[in-house]
């Protein structure tokens, strides 16, 4: 099969690899983000290697010049993961089969950023998702979905990585049936709720003054408990004072 691959991140170099690895079908483009929000790029233009009229920045996805290109390139499919750049209606009309998104929630939970803060902020069920891209935000037919629990000593870090690993299952398991046109459509609901970026700027700044309960504040601080990126913070004498959470279990040893 055709395709043209929109990816960024870890997981979006080990789908990739995938499908080099499978060397049934043929990645025809590369579309990545520019500069100063890639990630694992580099190796993803290595396992790529293609040509540079072949790799396109994201941000230029609505410019007509661009979207001739990937026309001309002749892709069936588009393969979206990780991937932060809204697709329009004409852009996905330029894929006969469409294009799918690989997407770290359980939809229709936690559409949109932040799915593994979110899941255990709201303690709505995580999990990933391969699902069609409409014109919304995560919002398209799902494909297939599988749940991931949330382990009481699970940070927002321990979740994400866990919910990395089930997508790349995930997409492998489906893969086969999607390229073959072997799979069912199934409309998502109007459960669950959209997150975007900023919405963790709410929660981050914890109020002295406030009243938590145990449950909400143990949350919100394992939540975004994600070195070394910096989340959830106290104000002392102007100062911001940025706080993590480290948990474990009681190992039980067995007595003879």
């Amino acid at each position: 099969m055709r395709l043209l691959y929109l990816g960024n991140n870890w997981l979006g170099l080990k789908v990739l690899e995938h499908l080099r690895d499978r060397g049934e079908d043929d990645v025809a483009g590369l579309v990545i983000h520019p500069a100063d929000q890639r990630k694992y790029v580099e190796e993803m233009l290595d396992v790529a290697n293609l040509s540079d009229d072949c790799v396109f920045d994201g941000a230029t996805l609505g410019d007509a010049d661009v979207r001739a290109q990937v026309r001309d390139l002749g892709c069936a499919i588009g393969v979206s993961v990780l991937f932060d750049y809204l697709l329009d209606p004409t852009f996905l009309g330029l894929f006969p089969d469409g294009v799918i998104n690989l997407h770290p929630s359980y939809l229709p939970y936690n559409r949109g950023q932040y799915p593994n803060v979110w899941s255990i902020i709201e303690g709505t069920p995580a999990g990933v998702t391969l699902h069609y891209v409409d014109a919304g935000i995560d919002t398209g037919d799902i494909i297939a979905r599988h749940e991931v629990a949330v382990d009481a000593v699970d940070t927002g870090e321990t979740l994400y990585r866990k919910l990395e690993r089930a997508a790349v299952t995930l997409f492998r398991e489906n893969w086969p049936a999607i390229r073959a046109g072997r799979i069912e459509r199934t409309a998502q609901n109007d459960e669950g709720a959209s997150h975007r970026t900023r919405d963790v700027e709410t929660i981050d700044r914890i109020d002295l003054d406030r009243t938590y309960t145990g449950r909400e504040l143990i949350n919100l601080l394992r939540a975004r408990t994600f070195p070394p990126h910096r989340g959830a913070y106290i104000e002392v004498d102007g100062q911001r004072v940025y706080l993590e959470l480290s948990l474990s279990c009681d190992t039980k040893v067995g007595h003879g």
